[in-house]
């Protein structure tokens, strides 16, 4: 077993990894960007080197940088975590030649798994079902569209090398597939370095159903059963569970086969996630195979009782899997929530600020929190909002529900809105207890869960939004003894009031703010982020709902549409810009009343 071990990446995940080592008694260094300087993960290492700036690019995702500290400290290994750079097999060659054990597979299996096109080629020569579709062809959006109709709409456009749902679209006809396919190859292109695209005949009230792969250097490969990833939105999973509910054991050996087989076909070894698509007739058609460890392993550790990072670090160490297929067993049932700062309120825009409070359920052998964020820390427009994970256990899954709307219940937040009422939600929901489920399930069920059209994500009717203070009865004004506010003798009494623009309305795409005057309408900037793309000029006349620019905050792509008609002044920023919360985007004069 190597002695130090560098983590190239931050947040929750860094966490989670440093809590492993240290129970294998590894030393640990840690790397930060300037943003992170006081972060928790920072402060769990044993040894942290700053590595650069806030952007990912410059400091998280530099390779250069990663194996300069790891040299700096004298780290013999490296866990890039289970991020983007853990697919990067350029940056697992180099930290061969480096001679530091990159704690993943061999460059050569993430090259090959890394390509979508590549995947499927291979999954085909080894027998793993396929998704209908066009794999490698001429790019040309002409080209594409011909094998889109040949396949049949819908269809999904998805980046070749990509990942995460990212460079992620859906087209339902001719109609709309040039805007899917220019959408889907820009988020590419910034996410992966490449537009490449293929195409999928999009299947009917989907189920993603995910199996766990392990392989070690000497030739062993287990499976560790199957997860169902299917509540998602925008293709981001935000609720998984294990076991997939509705699996029979025939299913499951038969998919944990198939997984193996796909792991073996690339001369796999360590961790590993086989994706699957499960159609309304019960058929499994492979999707990719993420050569990582994914952010829901947690409920895999809580139904099989091993911990997969320690797993990752000892196969990367040369030695075998600790235990064979016939030694590994279901036991109960798991939930994992995702919680993020982002505001179900409006249109689910990321959210940044001080966590003023924050307070998870207390862990025990049937709930666990892994959180990359403290009470004080500040959620910035850098990353990924993703604040913690809540995992539950029970005996079995209806009890698990009623354990997971437990630790929601107990999970408080202020200063920075979240999804955790939108979650509860969820988790409450019929269907979703009835475990009728599917990639479209919030889609499908938008008015129950966000019952104040966006927003509203609250708990059962009449309850109070889960994650806040219970507001108790108002006392007789006169009364300031009573008061359950923050009144103090002697100093100004305030009172905070939250004002909105019924009139100005909300127009398609991202959810935006916007200041009405006489004859004008001032766009501002819902969150802050960068200017990715400019798709109307000055002097254009827009209509309500057209995408003005694309603005991308924390990982994500932002449509900011007009909301209303009239004709567009000159825009205050240009592609690349940074941007403040409420900074003025760009005029659109209207005509007079």
């Amino acid at each position: 077993m190597f002695n130090k071990l560098l983590i190239a990446n931050r947040g929750e995940i860094a966490c989670r990894v440093i809590r492993a080592a240290k129970g294998l008694g590894l030393e640990t260094i840690a790397v930060y960007s300037e943003a992170d300087a006081g972060a928790l993960h920072v402060s769990q290492a044993d040894q942290a080197i700053a590595i650069g700036p806030a952007p990912a690019e410059r400091s998280y995702l530099d390779a250069d940088k990663l194996i300069a500290a790891a040299r700096q400290a004298g780290a013999d290994a490296i866990h890039p975590g289970y991020g983007f750079l853990a697919e990067n097999a350029d940056f697992a060659q180099a930290c061969g030649e480096h001679g530091i054990v990159f704690v993943g597979p061999p460059p050569a299996a993430i090259a090959a798994m890394g390509s979508k096109v590549e995947a499927r080629r291979i999954m085909r020569k080894a027998g793993v079902p396929l998704v209908p579709g066009c794999h490698g062809t001429e790019q040309d959006e002409a080209t594409l569209l011909a094998e889109a109709e040949k396949i049949g709409f819908p269809v999904m456009l998805k980046a070749a090398l990509g990942g995460g749902g990212r460079g992620m679209r859906e087209a339902q006809s001719a109609k709309d597939f040039g805007a899917a396919l220019r959408a889907a190859r820009r988020e590419a292109r910034a996410a992966f370095g490449s537009d490449e695209m293929l195409l999928e005949k999009r299947i009917s009230r989907p189920r993603h159903v995910e199996i766990q792969v392990f392989c070690d250097h000497h030739g062993n490969a287990v499976h560790l059963f199957e997860r169902d990833c299917s509540i998602q939105r925008r293709h981001q999973k935000v609720l998984e569970e294990a076991p997939a509910p509705g699996l029979d054991e025939k299913q499951r050996a038969a998919l944990g086969q198939l997984a193996i087989a796909a792991a073996r076909a690339v001369n796999y070894a360590g961790a590993g996630t086989v994706e699957f698509i499960m159609d309304e007739d019960g058929a499994f058609y492979f999707m990719e195979m993420n050569t990582r460890l994914q952010v829901e392993h947690p409920v895999t550790e809580l139904v099989t009782g091993h911990d997969l990072v320690e797993w990752q670090l000892k196969v990367a160490a040369g030695e075998p899997l600790p235990a064979t297929q016939e030694q590994l067993a279901l036991r109960g049932h798991a939930l994992e929530a995702r919680l993020y700062a982002e505001d179900p309120d409006n249109g689910f825009l990321p959210a940044t600020g001080r966590l003023n409070r924050l307070r998870f359920p207390e862990e025990s052998a049937q709930v666990r929190v892994d959180a990359g964020v403290r009470q004080g820390d500040v959620i910035t427009m850098h990353y990924d909002p993703m604040m913690a994970k809540l995992i539950v256990w029970d005996e079995d899954r209806a009890r698990c529900l009623r354990r997971m709307s437990d630790a929601l219940r107990q999970t408080e937040v202020d200063g920075v809105a979240t999804n955790i009422g939108f979650l509860a939600a969820v988790v409450a929901h019929p269907a979703f207890r009835a475990a009728d489920i599917d990639t479209g399930f919030i889609e499908r069920h938008r008015a129950e869960l966000l019952p104040d059209g966006d927003g509203g994500a609250g708990g059962d009717a009449g309850q109070p939004p889960l994650g806040k203070q219970e507001a108790t009865a108002a006392p007789a004004p006169a009364s300031p003894w009573e008061a359950t506010d923050n009144w103090w003798l002697n100093l100004p009494e305030g009172v905070r009031l939250s004002l909105s623009d019924e009139a100005g309305g909300q127009a398609a795409g991202a959810s935006r703010a916007a200041e009405r005057q006489p004859g004008a309408t001032r766009l501002l900037a819902p969150m802050p982020g960068r200017i990715i793309e400019i798709t109307a000029v000055a002097g254009q006349q827009v209509k309500e709902g057209e995408t003005l620019l694309i603005l991308e905050a924390m990982k994500m792509e932002h449509a900011i549409a007009a909301p209303c008609a009239g004709v567009l002044e000159t825009h205050r920023y240009a592609a690349g810009d940074i941007v403040a919360e409420q900074a003025e985007l760009l005029i659109i004069r209207t005509p007079g009343p």
